[in-house]
Parts: structure tokens; C-alpha cells; sequence
């Protein structure tokens, strides 16, 4: 299994690519695609498809895993983050790749054990479980990014125990 776990965004989308073999997972890849507010919306969402494709083609991608999203104080981010979901749906749909989905609160009570902990908290944790990438995130879109793709290992591997 290859999972890539993407927590999407307008402006910055973090991203973690973990596969699991034999019983040893392996952090293949993580960062963060940046996309420049001055880039018209349609652009930055061709170079969001375009990327990702990339990552599902280069990686053999068979999972993918996402945060759901949550309507905050600002509608218009909520209806842009729905135009990268749509383009993910149908990555996934045209390259047969399974999609998890979890909620904040679930992503935050498996990694940390406290549904209602801080981003902070979060990426503490994160670089606990993975001692050799730098402690210091560039954003927190990373740090978010491989919490849910952790999340979606952690529950494929429950669904391929019963």
C-alpha cells in the first residue's frame, strides 16, 4: 500500500506519501506545494491537478487521505478548498485510488489522543514519530498533512484486520 495524505489549500498544500510493506512503513516523501495568490484561481488549480497527478503516478499511489473540510468564518475559502477536493475525487477516480476521510477532531485524537489539540501539539508529535525529518515545519500544511496520511494508514490497517 502507498498512501499520499494532502491537506489542500489555495495558497499552500501539504502533502505526505508513506507506503507500508511487509509489516515497515516508510516516509517516501513529504513537503509543501506553494501556489501564488497572484496566479488566477484556475491556474493554481491546474498546477494543484498537475502535481499531484504527478505524485500519484510517480509513487503508484493506491490510497489517498483527507481531511474533511469545515465551513470556518470565511465561505469563499470553504468554496475554493471544494474545487480542490473535486480535482482530488477525480484523481482518485481515474487512477482507482481509495480516499479516507477524517474529520479535524479525529485527526487530532489519533495523533495526539486529545481530539481538541493545537496545531502545535500536532506537529510536536509528528516529528516524534518521524525523528529524521526536521523538527521545524515550514508550515503547518506539512505537519497536517502527515497527521492525515497517518490517520489513513492507521485506518486501513484497522478495516484489513476484521
Amino acid at each position: 500500500m502507498i498512501l499520499l495524505g494532502i491537506d489542500p489549500g489555495c495558497r499552500f498544500a501539504g502533502f505526505g506519501v508513506i507506503r507500508k510493506q511487509n509489516g515497515v512503513v516508510v516516509l517516501l516523501e513529504h513537503g509543501c506545494l506553494r501556489l501564488s495568490a497572484s496566479k488566477p484561481l484556475s491556474e493554481r488549480i491546474a498546477l494543484f491537478h498537475d502535481f499531484f497527478l504527478g505524485k500519484i503516478v510517480q509513487y503508484h499511489v493506491t490510497d489517498l487521505a483527507l481531511e474533511t473540510p469545515f465551513l470556518g468564518k470565511n465561505a469563499q475559502n470553504f468554496l475554493k478548498l471544494g474545487y480542490l477536493r473535486g480535482v482530488l475525487y477525480l484523481l482518485a477516480h481515474k487512477n482507482t485510488i481509495h480516499i479516507h476521510e477524517f474529520s479535524p477532531r479525529e485527526i487530532k485524537q489519533g495523533i495526539t489522543g486529545f481530539g481538541g489539540a493545537s496545531k502545535e501539539q500536532v506537529a510536536r508529535v509528528i516529528t516524534q514519530l518521524f525523528p529524521r525529518i526536521n523538527p521545524v515545519f515550514e508550515t503547518n500544511d506539512i505537519s497536517d498533512a502527515l497527521a492525515v496520511t497517518l490517520c489513513g494508514l492507521w485506518n486501513t490497517q484497522k478495516s484489513q484486520t476484521f
